[in-house]
């Protein structure tokens, strides 16, 4: 139900962050379906462009071409606005899987570098709650597409349903035990709101297998 935000707003929101976080010798990942913004936000600095409507908007995919980042290709049907409704799948895996492959050969087309493709499952974008949790427990077969995976599924609204109804700021525990799964079953980046839980998480993991 978010409003729309006007290209040249979004450009005004957007670059004075990217200039400054740019200045911290940081990997700059910038959340747009814009190819304006992207533009201007790889000229300040960013590194990588996360599109949620996976590079759907008039001139994505020429502009991501030209720019020669890495592009996040994430599921999802429809727009915010629409999305609830377009939950219905025969199969949730097997559509998110091959509607995401679509958007890849999109991208190989138009001339991506495959090296520059990163996919995300899209958890909370026009999938309920119990199809949230089946593409969690199916992480794994998404690393078959042979491309790095994102899980982004930190503080979204089936965490919270999971934990009965738990608000925003009271999902850390569910969104750290998600994304740790997520790594288990081979996501490479995990996008997450509580960092240092994060990564303390994945630590203790990682000690575990440097123990074994």
């Amino acid at each position: 139900g978010a409003s729309i935000v006007e290209v040249e707003e979004e450009i005004q929101r957007v670059v004075p962050v990217v200039e400054a976080l740019a200045q911290e010798n940081v990997i700059i990942s910038i959340d747009t379906s814009q190819p304006r913004v992207i533009e201007a936000a790889v000229a300040a600095g960013a590194h990588i462009w996360n599109d949620v409507r996976a590079l759907t908007r008039p001139g994505a995919l020429e502009m991501a071409a030209r720019l020669n980042i890495p592009v996040i290709i994430m599921h999802m049907r429809g727009e915010p606005t629409t999305m609830n409704q377009l939950d219905q799948y025969d199969n949730v895996i097997e559509d998110v899987i091959n509607e995401l492959q679509q958007r890849i050969q999109a991208a190989l087309s138009a001339g991506i570098r495959q090296e520059h493709i990163i996919v995300d499952p899209g958890f909370g974008f026009a999938k309920n709650a119990q199809q949230n949790l089946t593409l969690l427990n199916a992480l794994w077969r998404f690393t078959d597409l042979g491309y790095p995976v994102l899980s982004g599924l930190s503080r979204k609204r089936f965490v919270g349903e999971v934990l009965q109804g738990a608000s925003a700021d009271r999902r850390m525990v569910g969104s750290v035990t998600g994304h740790l799964l997520s790594l288990q079953q081979g996501a490479s980046i995990v996008r997450v709101h509580d960092v240092k839980a994060t990564v303390d998480a994945v630590r203790m993991w990682q000690a575990m297998l440097a123990a074994s």
